[in-house]
């Protein structure tokens, strides 16, 4: 048991650190080829943070675990809205910007509606069981490819939007491919002893599978973006985090659910229809909350009841079981 939970810790360990090894390997290799600041930032960088969700997620599916594949981004994205944004709007007020409100929150919201119509066959085609086919990824990869189209043509008119103090400087090619490949190393393996461990706890303790990826896995997958949005108000750049979380939550869905699902097909327990409706109720809480608050702010009061909510959530998923 104690094995099993040191790797469990260690993996989380080496599944974060991997992914920023990674980032900064690849962030030089790209800087070499000629590639600009807000190309590198779209591309190598947002994959980049993406992998912990997507190793664990694809793992995990091989594993035959996908409550774990699936809670674990259904509840990083809760996560996210909630516990990430509530937790920096009470350090730093939150300017959302127009594009944010308009455009990013509502296409979140059809990435959360697309994957529950996509994962209830049972309920409204008859089916035998709720599966996640490699069709179904196919088509979120191509709502992938909208939302990858239309950030381009933001960047392009800030192209300084990513030209940060966490984009690493260039190193020299051998060094960067040997950061690559470590990176690539430690997030395999922290996936891996991350879902092993997942998996022996549900058995030993009759905990469920999406009960963990619900909660473990979502927050600790969770804490690089925590880090980095409670760093950025602290050195008031606060109005970033909204972006980056809106951003991370569509990535989740359309990217790495899309590319789990077409490496291997995703079965779908129906209990965790509870959870999407969640996070669809928690992203039009979101809007709700930019509207009629401070005009398009989250203060200290929306963050507080964001807070709530999430703590009132993780009860109601103990209760559950």
């Amino acid at each position: 048991m104690w094995i099993n939970l040191f790797l469990f810790i260690v993996g989380f360990l080496f599944l974060i650190k991997g992914a920023d090894v990674f980032v900064d390997g690849s962030v030089s290799i790209a800087r070499k080829l000629g590639m600009s600041t807000f190309v590198i930032g779209l591309t190598v960088v947002a994959f980049g943070t993406s992998a912990p969700e997507l190793i664990i997620s694809v793992l995990a599916s091989f594993n035959n675990s996908s409550e774990i594949a699936l809670g674990n981004i259904i509840g990083t994205n809760i996560t996210n809205t909630l516990l990430i944004l509530g937790a920096t709007a009470m350090m730093s007020p939150l300017v959302v910007k127009k594009n944010t409100i308009n455009k990013e929150i509502p296409f979140s919201l059809l990435a959360i509606f697309a994957i529950f119509f996509m994962v209830n066959d049972v309920f409204l085609d008859g089916y035998a069981q709720n599966y996640l086919t490699r069709i179904d990824g196919l088509v979120l990869l191509l709502f992938f490819c909208i939302f990858i189209y239309y950030t381009f043509g933001m960047a392009k008119k800030d192209q300084g939007i990513f030209d940060r103090d966490d984009v690493p400087k260039e190193a020299g090619v051998f060094k960067s491919l040997v950061l690559v490949l470590l990176g690539l190393v430690g997030i395999f393996l922290g996936g891996e002893w991350i879902v092993s461990g997942a998996v022996y706890f549900a058995g030993t303790f009759g905990i469920s599978e999406t009960f963990i990826g619900l909660t473990v896995v979502a927050i600790g997958t969770s804490l690089p973006e925590l880090a980095t949005s409670l760093m950025a108000a602290k050195k008031g750049n606060a109005d970033m985090a909204v972006g980056g979380v809106i951003g991370s939550n569509i990535f989740n869905l359309f990217w790495v659910l899309g590319c789990s699902s077409i490496i291997n097909p995703i079965s779908f327990d129906s209990q965790l229809n509870t959870d999407i409706m969640m996070l669809i109720s928690m992203t039009i809480l979101l809007l709700f909350l930019v509207f009629y608050g401070k005009k398009n702010m989250l203060a200290k009061m929306e963050g507080m009841i964001m807070i709530m909510l999430y703590l009132a959530y993780i009860i109601f998923l103990s209760i559950r079981g």
